[in-house]
């Protein structure tokens, strides 16, 4: 699948050399921008006084851990930023206490950058869709408001079923939605015969795709769906 290139400006906040070149050389060749704090109290004060899309958060750190930096980020900043926190603690009462002082999301070391990536931008397009009604991947965009969906500016005309099932897969993209979370997500308890969601499928791609010049639904065979997003000109 080719991903849209999206450029996330990203705190990097962890004493550990190694790891933060090794995320630096991975993240910036993907187009992302880092700034980068060895110690708590810098990684604080960067992350109060600068606009960062995302933070990466270590979770013992010299001067002030994570946990005290989540703490008070979340009591002094004016608005929310999604917080990633690295962690060699795996148990769930260090998690606990990780959500219970503002953190978004965890990852666990060892980890691989691929993952990482992925997760930095799941949480930064989450925050987004809590803060703007339009949700845009390229040359797709979703008025959640008005319902309307638009591809290179042109109007789409999607059925109710279809526009569910491409918010449920543009909000998770670039992770592909297994057939049964679509299909909870659709029907809830109640799930509908395979063939219910096979036509809507249809029907989408008809929409969607048909018209224009390369398929945007993709069907990632034995798992489920996702959204192929590339740069249109």
């Amino acid at each position: 699948m080719t991903n849209l290139t999206i450029s996330l400006n990203v705190l990097l906040v962890e004493d550990q050399l190694s790891i933060c070149q090794n995320i630096a050389d991975y993240m910036e060749e993907k187009g992302h921008v880092f700034d980068f704090a060895n110690n708590g109290r810098l990684g604080l004060e960067l992350a109060l006084n600068q606009d960062y899309d995302l933070i990466i958060l270590d979770l013992n750190l010299p001067s002030m851990d994570g946990l005290e930096i989540c703490r008070q980020l979340r009591e002094k900043s004016a608005r929310h930023i999604p917080i990633l926190m690295l962690t060699a603690r795996d148990s769930i009462e260090d998690k606990v206490d990780g959500f219970n002082v503002g953190t978004d999301d965890y990852l666990t070391k060892p980890f691989s950058l691929q993952e990482l990536e992925v997760r930095c931008l799941a949480l930064s397009r989450r925050h987004l869709l809590q803060t703007n009604t339009t949700l845009t991947l390229g040359p797709l965009s979703i008025d959640r408001k008005t319902r309307q969906v638009k591809r290179k500016g042109q109007l789409l005309d999607l059925h109710t079923m279809g526009l569910k099932i491409l918010t449920i897969l543009a909000e998770s993209y670039p992770q592909v939605v297994s057939r049964s979370q679509l299909s909870q997500k659709l029907w809830g308890d109640e799930p509908t015969e395979s063939d219910a969601m096979r036509s809507h499928i249809y029907q989408l791609r008809n929409v969607l795709d048909k018209p224009f010049d390369y398929p945007i639904l993709k069907t990632v065979h034995g798992v489920g769906f996702t959204l192929d997003i590339k740069d249109e000109q």
